[in-house]
């Protein structure tokens, strides 16, 4: 396993091979004094660690080491040849292995989007390994309209030439999810999910992810995660929606709180899917959930 030291607030890095050949990989942000559960961050379908690296020095900071894994074909992570790989099935495998080469017996995990599908299969699979979840702008029913949304856009559009073309773009496809975001908060999503290359700053995934979503079918039965859900509702959980979401409804936000009464909720109000736990409070909330896990 190749290591790279966390240093202070610089976060280090790990990696791994999955069985199949693929170099995995993870950032860590270390605290001064470990004093708390730690933290398992995953991102969503396209993203990356980056993406948690504001909360992460945060949480670093109340005394948790937090973790965030790159699936396979996002981030540092190797690419597949084979994109019908980059499958939840196969990612959870990773995931294992992951929480394994890291001798993480037992974590509070925070899922994005696809992410925190993971979470709930991970709880319900090895609930011994899970302290709590937090679930941001997911649930066991994903609206359609979202996922009609991001089909139409992942794989697309990979390449800009300057930095602020990519923050341009970021506020033409999502300003009016979340309109509080000014030029420099674009600028600096930008930096998450952009990656400066050879040929050129790109989107930092695999386009051929869009083959998982090439067949999007509008009228298709969607895989049904409430029996997921149910299983696990007595784990202590967290429920943050983006009130702007097309991926998380109100309903659903709703029902989980029907099914799982110790469910804790937080909606942001100008923001849509998938909120980026930037701002103090949302950090806040988080944290304070945490530090009551074991």
């Amino acid at each position: 396993m190749d290591t790279a030291e966390a240093t202070g607030t610089q976060p280090g890095y790990r990696a791994w091979r999955s069985d199949d050949g693929i170099d995995l990989s993870a950032t860590l942000w270390e605290p001064q004094r470990k004093t708390a559960v730690d933290v398992l961050c995953l991102a969503g379908l396209s993203r990356n660690a980056r993406d948690f690296a504001p909360l992460a020095r945060y949480l670093a900071g109340c005394g948790h080491r937090v973790i965030a894994m790159d699936y396979r074909g996002r981030g540092r992570s190797g690419r597949h040849p084979d994109w019908r790989s980059y499958s939840i099935e196969r990612e959870g495998l990773d995931i294992d292995a992951g929480l394994d080469a890291l001798s993480l017996s037992r974590v509070a995990v925070i899922g994005t989007s696809r992410g925190g599908l993971h979470g709930m299969l991970l709880a319900w699979r090895a609930p011994d390994r899970v302290a709590g979840l937090v679930l941001n702008d997911i649930g066991p029913q994903i609206d359609r309209s979202g996922l009609k949304r991001i089909s139409g856009e992942i794989g697309r559009h990979m390449r800009v030439d300057t930095w602020q073309e990519a923050a341009e773009r970021l506020c033409t496809g999502f300003g009016s999810q979340f309109p509080h975001v000014d030029a420099q908060g674009w600028l600096r999503l930008a930096r998450q999910l952009y990656v400066e290359t050879d040929d050129g700053i790109q989107l930092d995934y695999d386009a051929r992810l869009a083959n998982t979503l090439g067949s999007f079918d509008e009228d298709a039965e969607l895989p049904d995660l409430w029996p997921v859900f149910d299983a696990i509702a007595s784990l202590p959980m967290l429920a943050i929606r983006g009130a702007h979401s097309d991926i998380l409804s109100a309903e659903t936000f709703s029902q989980m709180k029907q099914r799982s009464p110790g469910l804790e909720r937080h909606t942001l109000a100008d923001e849509g899917h998938a909120p980026l736990l930037w701002d103090p409070e949302t950090q806040g909330v988080i944290a304070r959930f945490l530090s009551r896990l074991r």
